[in-house]
């Protein structure tokens, strides 16, 4: 289940010159390959990964650091390298790293490393982004099957040059859903609140921005806290939490490093320590957020066609601590909030209507019984299934 929170109603170029252009460009090096012929069919996950990258080069060529001239270096040793920095990919429409989104930065890092003859190609860290010239971020984001497209992805690559922020290539295709593991990875399966904020959402324009466009200013202003981010969430998913913790609050140190992902990176790596105090301050910070951007995620799973939540004390023991603390930033902001309930996708629509709804109240309940002061700011509406990544969470929204 999660939070919802909107607000409360209450209120001369001279003739040498050209011909001198013209000359110069009659001595330019000969135009570069077309570029390959879209697909007419959805490929495998593999040659989709092959196919978007090789279309990526094909453009990328046009530029000079990615072309040099014939006969300009005696031997390629003597090419200038650069530097291109691979952002983790992330699924289109949740924001989540999965297992299908790193199975996509390994053939990534791999098939540009070898096409990207005169780069160095490595994932985004804080020593390589202060090195990179380019950026290539990515999105693996499923195809919406009420469009007749069911079980395809669609592969979106960007290339940006960071000192312009201009993105110089981008490209796209399909691929079949075949061996696609959405499973979120462990940081995101395990953070209390979902972290498709501004940042991520600027990742995902940008990934999907044309050739010429403008990458998003947000986001790529961000980048060193991402490269903090993702070091941060290897070291979680490693099971090195004190190392993890270490990058999640100099990330948090930094005034651009109020960020959900932070966040919850800081509450995750106190609770693995047993850190109790510090993780509740960190979650009290998440739901904070929450409430003064109007983006409230907080996950509670329940169990299949239940009103209860899920029996795992892994999963569901933090749960009254986070309804504490919700009912508590909620109470003391003074703010509404709309509490959404969802559903797995079993079951009739009819009857997915009805249990989100009272997933929602049952929540709602929960939350005036901590805080009685917030009766009359709480509402709640159930949406059934909507596709959802944790179909059995809910979110709360400010009003």
């Amino acid at each position: 289940m999660s939070l919802n929170l909107p607000r409360c109603m209450t209120s001369g170029l001279n003739a040498t010159g050209l011909i001198a252009l013209i000359l110069l460009a009659a001595c330019a090096a000969p135009p570069p390959p077309e570029r390959p012929a879209a697909p007419s069919s959805e490929l495998t996950f593999d040659a989709g990964v092959d196919y978007a990258i090789d279309d990526l080069l094909v453009q990328a060529r046009r530029l000079p650091a990615f072309s040099a001239p014939p006969g300009l270096f005696k031997k390629e040793s003597d090419v200038p390298r650069g530097v291109i920095a691979v952002d983790p990919a992330i699924d289109g429409n949740t924001g989540q790293q999965t297992l299908a989104s790193k199975a996509l930065d390994s053939r990534l890092l791999q098939r540009a490393s070898d096409k990207f003859a005169q780069f160095d190609v490595a994932a985004v860290n804080s020593t390589i982004l202060g090195k990179a010239q380019y950026l290539l971020a990515a999105t693996l984001t499923p195809i919406d099957a009420a469009k007749g497209t069911a079980g395809t992805f669609r592969i979106s690559l960007s290339l940006t040059d960071i000192k312009t922020g201009f993105v110089v290539a981008q490209s796209a295709t399909r691929v079949r859903s075949e061996g696609v593991d959405t499973t979120p990875t462990p940081f995101y399966r395990d953070s209390p609140s979902l972290t498709k904020d501004r940042v991520v959402e600027g990742q995902i324009r940008t990934a999907q921005t044309p050739t010429g466009g403008a990458a998003d200013e947000i986001y790529m202003s961000r980048l060193p806290i991402n490269a903090l981010i993702s070091e941060g969430s290897n070291r979680y998913e490693a099971g090195n939490y004190a190392e993890a913790l270490r990058y999640y609050e100099t990330a948090a140190g930094r005034p651009e490093g109020q960020q959900l992902r932070v966040l919850n990176g800081l509450y995750l790596a106190n609770t693995q320590l047993g850190h109790t105090d510090e993780a509740e301050k960190a979650f009290a910070k998440i739901v904070a957020l929450g409430l003064a951007t109007n983006s409230l995620s907080v996950k509670f799973l329940f169990k299949p066609g239940s009103l209860d939540f899920l029996a795992d004390p892994k999963v569901s023991g933090p749960y009254n601590t986070w309804l504490r603390l919700v009912a508590r930033e909620v109470a003391a902001s003074k703010t509404c909030l709309t509490i959404v309930g969802h559903t797995s996708h079993t079951g009739t629509e009819q009857f997915n209507d009805r249990l989100s709804l009272q997933r929602a109240v049952a929540i709602q309940r929960r939350i005036e019984a901590q805080a009685p002061e917030t009766a009359g700011r709480l509402v709640s509406v159930g949406v059934g299934w909507i596709g959802v990544s944790n179909s059995r969470s809910e979110t709360a929204s400010r009003r």
